[in-house]
């Protein structure tokens, strides 16, 4: 993945992302192997995801068809 291809993630992606899997902030983590905490510092804007994370972030939307287009969450690609 080219530096051109990765995602920004900002508070309202990362909680779009979460809301369209339907996931809790906890329920997230386990999946991403973080804590519930960092979840929330992405959401709130206290952290942005970065290396790693921002990259398994963006592996994870993709394979959920998720399209994040700002002001409209748990929408789906028209694949």
């Amino acid at each position: 993945m080219t530096d051109k291809k990765r995602r920004q993630w900002d508070s309202e992606r990362v909680r779009a992302l979460r809301e369209h899997l339907g996931l809790t902030q906890q329920q997230m983590a386990n999946q991403l192997g973080t804590r519930q905490q960092t979840i929330s510092e992405w959401e709130t804007g206290m952290y942005q995801p970065r290396g790693a994370s921002s990259t398994l972030l963006t592996m994870v939307a993709e394979r959920a068809g998720f399209e994040y287009k700002s002001g409209e969450s748990n929408k789906k690609s028209n694949r």
